[in-house]
């Protein structure tokens, strides 16, 4: 009888032992599997974040190649309207299904160095015939001077190293700074004239600086313009 009671005292104690340790093993497992979906979470951030990065980028990227074209202005050339320094956004889908028009502010590639960004206003059209006499632009031989209201107070249209009156080739436009003292144009350049396949795009908006941001306007100001009034 008193070896039964040991033997079962024996079996309890080896019981209780076996749920003890199976219990430390049952924790043990468990914390391990908190530690990996902790590791495991960390990592799926981590990789959400990387997703979202490269997304923005591609975006970016696909923005900057096919929709917009961004660019900072060096000089005063265009001031008072774009001053310098100021960063702005040019459209690159403004001109697949129009041609530029008369005042529009365009980005395009240098004329004399196409490895440069340019912007200037668009003054002469294809098959125009721009002349500047007295300080004043004239086109087509019209008696109304261009508006210029938008150029430097007291400023005047100097005739650079051209012969004018000149006429633009066609596919090709005729480009003044505002700024028309300090603007290196189609007035002064080699290759006075910029072809419509290298204008990337049309300005339409200053982000920079914050405090000025705005629209940029151009042809739909309602300039004069000798071809549409009379």
């Amino acid at each position: 009888m008193a070896k039964d009671v040991k033997r079962e005292e024996l079996d309890n104690a080896v019981t209780d032992a076996d749920v003890d340790s199976d219990l430390e093993n049952d924790l043990e497992v468990r914390a391990k599997e908190t530690e990996n979906k902790k590791e495991f979470s960390l990592i799926r951030e981590i990789l959400d974040y990387v997703k979202l990065i490269v997304i923005v980028l591609v975006v970016m990227f696909g923005l900057q190649m096919f929709v917009v074209v961004n660019a900072r202005i060096p000089s005063a050339s265009m001031e008072p309207t774009i001053m310098t320094g100021d960063q702005i956004f040019g459209n690159r889908l403004a001109y697949l299904t129009e041609d530029p028009k008369r005042y529009d502010i365009v980005i395009f590639k240098y004329p004399d160095d196409e490895s440069r960004l340019f912007i200037k206003r668009v003054i002469g059209l294809p098959g125009d015939v721009v002349d500047i006499r007295d300080g004043e632009v004239y086109i087509n031989g019209r008696e109304t001077p261009l508006e210029d209201s938008f150029c430097a107070l007291e400023d005047s249209t100097v005739t650079g190293k051209l012969q004018f009156p000149l006429t633009v080739p066609d596919d090709s436009y005729f480009m003044l700074g505002d700024n028309r003292i300090y603007s290196k144009d189609s007035r002064y350049w080699d290759n006075p004239f910029v072809k419509k396949d290298k204008i990337l795009g049309k300005a339409f908006f200053r982000y920079w600086p914050v405090n000025k941001m705005k629209v940029i306007h151009g042809a739909q100001d309602g300039y004069f313009d000798p071809d549409t009034d009379n």
